[in-house]
């Protein structure tokens, strides 16, 4: 057995599978999020320990922990998580989500050293430009940084007393020499730090430590390694089998994500394509990233009283999208505007728009921003063949059809059960502990959604008239 446990936003998640990596059991506990100020987003890590625990012991009661082998990571990246030398949080881990580092990372990306190196243009929400904000506006918990951990990586160190980062997750930091897998030490410097103020770094099927003997003694475990794991999506991508180049899925989760792999390092940062390592020895992927997917949807919902199902469950076949317009900036963007500040709104409302059209728009928004990401990967050559679609949003149809529409290309559905971060984790401990290779299989397909071919040229129409808006609404913040 093996198990995958995957810090989301607003859950943890362990998802056990046997060796012939079928999903034998699996639990969640929830998390929230606070948002002290405007633009700032952050969780309490001691909520990450209890949302493991509770999710640990639920399994343990089912049994389902005993013969379990390998343990893989997965989380959402780019939190700052400060410790002191006694392994101590300093205070509430700054997340992937957080703008208010937006003019230290402008400040940062001025300097060309940080995009040669690291491949990225340093957006706000990486982790560098937070530690910059730390020191300019909390210098007394920057002088008492002794580690600085990514959000999954302060797991590990609850499980195992170890310091270790794999290589996807420490891409989205900025100091990592993307190219060379490794930390870049001239970059660390910039930021007035060092080597060994970061985590130890391996690859994300490698063994990163033993799960601690007190915690085998509480669940009723035998001796487990921990693999090094992986980012979300890149957990993700290793779940779906999307490890070659030509491979692809869509990720509508709190985030939107378009990920394509690749077989070499080939990074364009002008694009505001994100390119980062891989799960996997010696590869890597890029990816273009909207920052509110099913969140833009559920704010809606919030907004006028209803569930999120309730607004999409009757929508009735894709139409073409009407005058309402949607632009999905709730907190910011990175692909491809790559800005702090610019916010979201809807355009074009008229009196006819009713709670229909602007639900439609609101999935409109997400999908031709999913577009634009499409746009910039082409810029950088990457092009893809197969696409999946996963995440929360992937429930619904109507959302689906556009979005094939809109990327004119099928996306294929997975058949019911869950094959994320979780099953991707799970993958990578399997690897850890026996060394199998056997990943690259793909999830059974459940459907394949087509693109509605008489829809294309309203969709194009539309893309335009949204990238237009989209410019107006950049230059306005």
């Amino acid at each position: 057995m093996f198990l995958g446990l995957d810090l989301g936003t607003s859950s943890l998640k362990g998802l056990v599978i046997d060796d012939a990596q079928r999903v034998v059991a699996e639990a969640s506990a929830p998390l929230s999020v606070s948002r002290p100020k405007a633009g700032w987003s952050e969780q309490a890590p001691c909520n990450w320990i209890q949302a493991a625990e509770s999710v640990m012991d639920t399994l343990a009661k089912g049994g389902h922990l005993s013969n379990v082998k390998g343990i893989g990571l997965s989380g959402h990246m780019h939190g700052a998580t400060l410790l002191d030398k006694s392994d101590d949080v300093l205070r509430p881990c700054i997340l992937w989500n957080d703008t208010r580092a937006s003019s230290e990372a402008s400040e940062m990306d001025a300097d060309p050293d940080w995009r040669a190196i690291s491949g990225n243009i340093v957006f706000p929400g990486f982790t560098a430009p937070k530690l910059h904000w730390v020191a300019e506006n909390e210098a007394d918990v920057f002088e008492k940084t002794a580690k600085v951990l990514l959000p999954k990586d302060y797991l590990r160190l609850w499980l195992t007393g170890e310091h270790v980062a794999e290589m996807s997750d420490a891409a989205g930091t900025s100091w990592l020499d993307t190219g060379a897998r490794d930390w870049s030490d001239a970059l660390l410097e910039k930021s007035n730090l060092t080597r060994a103020q970061m985590p130890t770094l391996v690859e994300g099927s490698d063994v990163s430590g033993k799960l601690r003997a007190v915690l085998a003694e509480r669940w009723g475990m035998g001796p487990v390694v921990i693999a090094g794991g992986g980012g979300d999506n890149a957990a993700s991508a290793v779940g779906m089998g999307v490890t070659q180049v030509g491979q692809a899925f869509v990720s509508l989760g709190t985030s939107g994500v378009l990920f394509a792999a690749n077989d070499g390092y080939q990074p364009d940062p002008e694009t505001a394509v994100h390119t980062f390592c891989h799960a996997l020895p010696e590869t890597w992927h890029q990816m273009g990233v909207i920052l509110s997917a099913t969140d833009s949807l559920n704010w809606y919902a919030n907004l006028v009283g209803k569930s999120a199902e309730d607004l999409t469950s009757n929508l009735g076949p894709l139409q073409a999208p009407g005058r309402a317009m949607f632009l999905p900036y709730l907190g910011g963007e990175r692909t491809p505007l790559n800005s702090g500040n610019v916010r979201g709104g809807f355009v074009g409302l008229a009196h006819a728009t009713d709670q229909v059209a602007a639900t439609r728009a609101v999935l409109e928004g997400v999908t031709f921003a999913l577009a634009d990401s499409r746009d910039a990967l082409a810029a950088t050559g990457t092009s893809f063949e197969s696409v999946y679609a996963i995440g929360g949003g992937s429930k619904s149809d109507y959302w689906l059809k556009a979005i094939a529409t809109a990327l004119d290309m099928p996306l294929s559905v997975p058949e019911a059960g869950d094959f994320g971060a979780a099953f991707g984790a799970a993958r990578l401990g399997m690897m850890a502990a026996t060394s199998s290779t056997d990943i690259a299989t793909p999830p059974p397909v459940a459907r394949v959604v087509e693109p509605d071919r008489a829809m294309t040229v309203a969709f194009n129409d539309a893309h335009q008239k949204y990238k237009t808006a989209a410019q107006f609404l950049k230059e306005f913040a």
